[in-house]
């Protein structure tokens, strides 16, 4: 059966080291994790899909909820006979993560949530997020990127990431992100959810960060029995790109821990 999303799948499964799946946010693709894939293949398995309508992956207009989202990783890791896993993801990502715990956290090994928060949206938030579904359909994705690319990504950042994180903002079908919008808006809360992982858990944030300030990667750190907390300095929304080497130090001291 051929997997519904596409994927990298690089490195090779070891007794010793748990299988890395790395899960992207909105409006991204899996190139988004390209440091991290590049660092850790050389010595573990890492899997990243892109979501349902991002990148090459199919596009499926209307509401794309969280759930449906889980629902494509398990299959996709089922397919890849992935059976236990590290699981990372950021900002939206993070809260697909949260919502594959829900569903599948026997499996999972390990979390890290990046640049992501619990709570569900507020009624003004979600007036605001299918304000934006509409406009996405309405203007496409271009005046969207550019207003926020350095809220993405600090002024600072070089411009060869900021022309990454443009490239995939623009490149993303504007019915898969505004379907991702819409299905985003209705989230639960997952925060009584945390309070109940059982796994090692690690939080990472972009000092600099106003989508998901460093107040609430504390109250999730907080949250989240015996999780660590690693704050990167010089980075906003994307740290794992801003700062990979600070991102990917704080990565593999957790992976450490975690492995068999």
């Amino acid at each position: 059966m051929t997997p519904f999303l596409v994927y990298e799948d690089k490195g090779a499964d070891t007794s010793s080291r748990l299988p890395l799946v790395l899960v992207h946010g909105h409006p991204f693709d899996h190139t988004m994790w390209a440091p991290q894939i590049e660092a850790f293949a050389r010595g573990r398995r890492v899997v990243a899909p892109d979501l349902r309508g991002y990148g090459a992956s199919p596009v499926t207009p209307g509401s794309t909820p969280l759930a449906r989202f889980a629902q494509d990783l398990g299959d996709l890791l089922d397919e890849l006979r992935v059976e236990s896993y590290v699981l990372a993801g950021l900002s939206m990502g993070g809260q697909i993560a949260m919502e594959c715990y829900a569903r599948f956290g026997d499996r999972v090994r390990g979390l890290v949530l990046a640049d992501t928060f619990p709570e569900a949206d507020t009624a003004r938030g979600r007036r605001e997020r299918n304000a934006a579904a509409d406009r996405l359909l309405r203007e496409g994705m271009a005046g969207y990127a550019d207003e926020v690319l350095e809220k993405m990504v600090a002024p600072t950042a070089s411009a060869e990431v900021k022309a990454h994180v443009h490239r995939m903002m623009t490149g993303t079908p504007p019915e898969g992100a505004a379907a991702a919008l819409r299905g985003r808006a209705e989230r639960p809360d997952y925060r009584e959810l945390l309070t109940r992982v059982t796994v090692p858990a690690l939080v990472v944030v972009g000092a600099d960060d106003t989508y998901t300030p460093v107040s609430d990667a504390r109250a999730m750190h907080a949250l989240l029995p015996g999780s660590a907390l690693h704050v990167i300095e010089g980075a906003a929304h994307l740290p794992n790109l801003e700062r990979p080497e600070d991102f990917n130090a704080a990565l593999e001291a957790f992976l450490a821990r975690v492995d068999p």
